[in-house]
């Protein structure tokens, strides 16, 4: 190699920002060199859309645990479950995503340095690390879970992921599908728990849970809008223009209201209304006024706080929860 070509791969910006990611970004500073793609092609070291991901499976299974009064220590092992369960959806997904969108990633700033489009890894040995990965995914399903809770967790693994990386080449809506495809774990968790199938709180979830997927990742797509302009990728981003932030109130409204339709339907207790409706509509107004959605810091960071929203939504359905089981441990025997 040249002493000029050096020199110019020295200071690219990709090339920085790698050796940046490499020293900062955990756990990828202490293993292999070797290691380090197929850590970052499941985006190890970012864990938010992990976090995204479990949270359908944890309101599902916290929601459904008070309807059966699943003992405490059964629920923990269930909510682990659903943890690695999260763990290995989210990983596959980000997986076959960047197989498919390596030349595109290529020509964005925020991506060009993953480890398709940098060459640090070929596209033979990411498909092999994917399908180990979805064998590893249908074996954990089905060691721990029953039934139409076992064919739901495998259609969010396996079909709903591979279509979403393609929507984009053809359709300003990719988002309306990845609502969808993030939020299954709700359902799937629900019926784990032996819980009656009810209609009315299964279509008040993912409506709502669309809603707040389609806020969170239009906020997302804004940090690259004028890179996907330039190679062809669609998102309701930019579909939406000047109108985003609308789109986002319109979201926001939906996914509050069906919030409150869940509980409705669930018979719900106080403390759910009060902390994880009023709570999600507190931070939803929050998000609105601080995110800049012409910064892509920002727009980073707010995607993260929706991550954070979870805990509210999660600490409602709990003491909910963990006051009916108190409520039956206490109450007169007959």
């Amino acid at each position: 190699m040249s002493a000029t070509t050096e020199t110019t791969k020295l200071f690219s910006p990709s090339y920085q920002s790698l050796e940046a990611r490499d020293k900062l970004k955990f756990p990828l500073g202490l293993v292999p060199r070797s290691v380090r793609p197929y850590l970052e092609l499941i985006r190890f070291e970012k864990p938010t859309g992990t976090v995204l991901m479990f949270w359908p499976f944890a309101w599902g299974l916290t929601m459904a645990a008070r309807v059966v009064g699943l003992p405490l220590e059964m629920y923990f092992a269930k909510l682990l479950q659903c943890l690695i369960g999260a763990f290995l959806v989210r990983g596959s997904a980000c997986t076959v995503n960047d197989i498919f969108d390596r030349d595109v990633d290529a020509g964005v700033e925020r991506t060009r340095g993953r480890p398709l489009p940098s060459g640090r890894i070929t596209v033979l040995a990411a498909t092999m690390y994917l399908l180990l990965q979805y064998a590893v995914g249908v074996v954990f399903f089905y060691l721990t879970l029953d039934g139409m809770a076992f064919y739901v967790a495998i259609f969010q693994l396996l079909p709903m992921f591979m279509v979403y990386p393609l929507l984009k080449r053809v359709t300003y809506w990719p988002q309306a599908w990845l609502g969808l495809a993030m939020n299954f774990g709700f359902i799937t968790a629900w019926m784990s728990t032996g819980a009656p199938t009810v209609i009315a709180i299964f279509s008040a979830a993912m409506a709502g849970f669309w809603s707040w997927t389609m806020l969170y990742d239009t906020i997302y797509a804004c940090q690259d809008k004028n890179d996907d302009i330039k190679v062809g990728v669609r998102s309701t981003a930019l579909l939406f223009g000047s109108w985003i932030r609308p789109l986002l109130v319109t979201c926001g409204l939906l996914f509050v209201a069906m919030l409150g339709l869940m509980g409705a339907s669930n018979g719900q207790g106080v403390a759910y209304f009060a902390i994880s409706v009023g709570g999600t509509a507190t931070h939803l107004m929050w998000q609105y006024f601080t995110v800049d959605l012409e910064v892509p810091e920002s727009c980073g960071a707010n995607f993260k706080r929706n991550g954070h929203l979870g805990w509210i939504i999660w600490g409602g359905l709990f003491a909910d929860y963990v006051m009916s089981v108190m409520a039956s441990a206490f109450a007169p025997s007959t």
